[in-house]
This record gives structure tokens, sequence and C-alpha cells, in this order.
């Protein structure tokens, strides 16, 4: 069976971890509430894999709030860096009861190894969770125009490192919301909260950030 995520202990404001590098601090921070026209749900590098697929759990469709958990590196008390630590789209505001990884057609979790989790590959440093109207709409842009709205020259400052919003469908509203991705490159589970009830409470992106 694959691993399960420890997630309920990340998404704590105030959460604090400590490791051989430094001590975190979690922070949650709302980001752009992320539009679903179609209510299915995409997790990838949205600058080099836009066409990615969607998981097979999907929601209403509908405008739904985000959230960018960031840990903040401490050296000695004092703020040496910050990385966002993982991605949470906000289906329901509940308690979440348990946790299940968010998966596309043909991956079946029973295949992986205890340590094994199927994910999406990132080589731009950058995670997102989008509709596949706005990833689309992004694939049609031309790469100066992905330049100029998510690598600007100049990065926005801000709590959340190298946040970026930007509305890529206009007929539907349809947006990518970008973060930098942890420490950068690599692959990265996102997982499903449910409620009691057996709703879908949140899609999160794990970045692998705080031990």
């Amino acid at each position: 069976m694959p691993l399960t995520p420890d997630l309920d202990r990340l998404l704590i404001p105030g959460a604090r971890f400590t490791d051989e590098h430094g001590e975190y601090l979690v922070e949650a921070h709302p980001v752009d509430d992320i539009v679903l026209p179609t209510g299915r749900v995409v997790g990838c590098d949205p600058l080099v894999c836009p066409e990615a697929e969607p998981f097979t759990v999907g929601v209403a469709p509908g405008r739904y709030p985000a959230r960018a958990w960031v840990a903040v590196v401490l050296r000695d008390g004092d703020e040496a860096d910050r990385r966002v630590a993982a991605l949470e789209l906000v289906v329901r505001d509940e308690p979440v009861v348990r946790w299940e990884m968010a998966l596309v057609d043909d991956q079946d979790p029973a295949t992986l190894d205890d340590d094994g989790f199927f994910g999406y590959g990132v080589d731009s440093g950058t995670g997102t969770l989008a509709d596949p109207t706005a990833l689309a709409a992004l694939e049609s842009w031309d790469s100066e125009r992905v330049e100029d709205v998510f690598t600007p020259a100049q990065l926005p400052a801000g709590p959340v490192p190298s946040l970026i919003a930007a509305v890529t469908d206009e007929a539907s509203g349809a947006n990518v919301v970008t973060v930098t991705s942890g420490w950068g490159d690599g692959g990265y589970a996102t997982w499903i909260g449910r409620t009691a009830d057996g709703e879908v409470a949140s899609f999160v992106t794990d970045f692998t950030v705080v031990p």
C-alpha cells in the first residue's frame, strides 16, 4: 500500500517543525480564488505541462478559495527563507477525517510500494491546481506572453513566494494561480480531504518542505 499523508499536522497555522537544517514555522495565506467552470481539477506544472489530465474526482463548477501554506525557515530565531509547503483548494471549510491520493485515469494505488505515490512532475519550480479550461487557454498563449505574466523579471513581493495569478480564459473567468513548488523541481502528490459525510473538503498538493 502507498504512503498516507500527515497533512493534519502540517495544515495548522503556527505549527513548528525542526530538522538538521533549522526550524520551520507554518503560516496560512489566502491566495486568489480558483475558478472551476467544469468542476474538474488538474494538479500540474502549468508552465511545462498544461495539458496534464484532470483528477478522477471532481466538484461542482464554481469559484473556490485557496490557501498557500508557507513554511518560514528560521535559523537562530530569525527568518532565513520562506517556502510554499502546500497549496490547498478549499471546497468545503469543514474538518477532514481522511485523506486519499488524487489520481488520474489508469492510476491504481494498489500497485505502489509502501513509500510510493502518484503525483505530477515539476520542471519550472512552479505548481498549480486549476481547471482544464484555464490550462487549455494558457497552452494557447505564445511564449512571450507566458513569460511576461508568469515569469516576470520582477516577481511580486509578499508573504507567499512568487505568487502569480492570472485569468487565462476570459469567457469563463478560469484562472491559473501559481506558487513556487517547495524547494523546487521534483514530483509532488496531491491529496483529497474528505469530510465525515464523505464529501470532498479540499485538494492539497504537498511540496514536502517540512520534515
